[in-house]
């Protein structure tokens, strides 16, 4: 299987992703990130501390790092001497990480050949390498493993049900997590997961899911940040919507309409998930009918709007603060997005029927702090009661902020592990 992989199977990609460039601007943009991969990197690399310990950290792409981030952080708080490298596979985790302040080099990771991945690993020359969540390449496996370099992945997830168990990849599969040393899994059934391979080598063990960590750690900052005036809040009680989708708004937006209409203190934050202009001008277009609209830009300029449209990237988490309960978006397309950064605030959460994605979203739901809606109907009478229902409100608010806080510890059990090595 390791020859297949690597005789047919990466040419195959690389000449697909090729192919794609032609039409596709996130291709185009990951063969341009790796043109000059190896210059650039040895050249980064050099203006490091000589003789300083280098920690690799891999994540696929912006939403795996943003797990990586706290055991980052706390890593630099404990060994400021250390020097961090983070690697990404994707545009949009590079991209948006070149200014991350922890990070001493940020790079692309090369295609998965044999002799990328040994030349990457030599130039690196890691004391460890920490891969986030699932985005395991072999041939860079095997190269940490010939040079010595322990090997981790953290947040660790792995359905019973993958076909990497299935009889023409398990021996692959089992080699390749052989080559680890480290799996440090999300949950019990993670690690029975992995345990099903028959691993001889690496430690396996259950220490949550750092994203509790890191929803805490923003919680805490955006107390410090005040990003409305005082003047436009006055006695408003906000639904946040966040990271929302078209498919989203086609049923959200007429039952707030109706809400609007009952309830005069009622205003609504509108987070799109992708806020081109495009975007905007459909969303202004869609609420229209029911309410004066007025984007986040010129908030200092309101005029009794009671409609924000955020026209800007990254307060997402800080205007959760200032829910009285919050809808998370992606529910009505392909899967919910984070539901612990509004939870961490003590809001009740709202999503729609595609949540399957999210353990944390199914957890809510049965714990209390969530609640599913299917349609304009349902989405009207969930919104109007947590509204109008203060004791419930407020119940559900303290069961979703209870649940972050109670599975939240995974750095710290992370770095009790990464310790050992370095």
């Amino acid at each position: 299987m390791r020859w297949i992989y690597n005789l047919i199977f990466l040419p195959l990609g690389a000449l697909f992703i090729r192919f794609a460039s032609l039409v596709d601007s996130k291709s185009r943009r990951w063969l341009a990130g790796r043109r000059n991969l190896f210059p650039t990197l040895e050249a980064n690399i050099a203006k490091l501390r000589p003789g300083a310990k280098r920690i690799w950290f891999h994540s696929s792409s912006m939403g795996e790092f943003e797990q990586a981030k706290p055991m980052i952080a706390e890593l630099k708080k404990r060994r400021p001497d250390v020097e961090v490298i983070v690697s990404f596979f994707s545009p949009s985790g590079y991209d948006h990480s070149q200014r991350y302040k922890h990070a001493s080099v940020v790079t692309y990771i090369p295609l998965d050949t044999a002799a990328n991945a040994e030349r990457f690993v030599r130039d690196l020359s890691p004391a460890a390498a920490v891969l986030v969540r699932y985005d395991v390449w072999p041939n860079h496996l095997r190269a940490l493993k010939t040079a010595g370099v322990p090997a981790f992945i953290a947040n660790a997830t792995l359905s019973k049900s993958t076909p990497r168990s299935w009889p023409l990849l398990y021996g692959f599969h089992r080699d390749v997590y052989n080559s680890l040393d480290y799996i440090l899994t999300v949950s019990e059934s993670d690690k029975e997961a992995f345990e099903s391979f028959r691993l001889s080598h690496p430690v396996i063990e259950v220490i949550g899911d750092t994203r509790f960590d890191q929803v805490l750690q923003r919680h805490a900052e955006a107390q410090t940040r005040n990003l409305i005036p005082d003047s436009f809040l006055s006695d408003k009680q906000f639904l946040v919507i966040g990271s929302s989708w078209e498919e989203d708004l086609n049923v959200l937006v007429s039952a707030i309409g109706r809400l609007l209409s009952e309830n005069s203190r009622l205003g609504v934050i509108v987070v799109p998930h992708e806020p081109n202009e495009e975007t905007l001008e459909r969303i202004e277009q869609q609420f229209a009918p029911h309410a004066r609209t007025l984007r986040f830009s010129s908030i200092n300029d309101h005029h009794n709007e009671r409609c924000v449209i955020v026209d800007s990237i990254g307060i997402l988490t800080t205007l959760y603060k200032y829910a009285r309960v919050a809808y998370v978006g992606g529910s009505f397309r392909q899967g919910v997005h984070n539901v612990l950064e509004p939870a961490v605030f003590g809001v009740p959460v709202v999503v729609g029927p595609r949540h399957e994605n999210s353990q944390e979203a199914k957890q809510l739901i049965a714990l209390g702090g969530a609640f599913t809606i299917a349609d304009e109907d349902s989405a009207y009478e969930r919104l109007r009661i947590l509204f109008s229902d203060e004791t419930l409100r407020a119940k559900a608010g303290h069961v979703a902020c209870e649940y972050v806080h109670k599975n939240a510890g995974a750095t710290e059990k992370f770095l009790t592990y990464l310790e050992k090595v370095i």
